[in-house]
């Protein structure tokens, strides 16, 4: 698994990771929004740590220098 996800790439995704989790904890968001943004943030930052993203792998783009 080559790793596509540079660090500028990885510290938005855990930010936005964190942020929407913040949001769905505090009943900003919920419901099935709520739920669907939550899967997003979980995917954001699981591959913000594995430093690999399905989807660049997919298009073929990486944002590693």
């Amino acid at each position: 698994m080559e790793k596509n996800v540079g660090s500028q790439d990885q510290t938005i995704r855990i930010l936005a990771g964190v942020a929407i989790t913040l949001l769905w904890y505090l009943n900003v968001i919920s419901g099935l929004l709520g739920t669907l943004l939550l899967i997003v943030a979980a995917i954001l930052i699981l591959t913000s740590m594995i430093n690999f993203c399905p989807l660049y792998r997919i298009i073929g783009f990486t944002s590693k220098k």
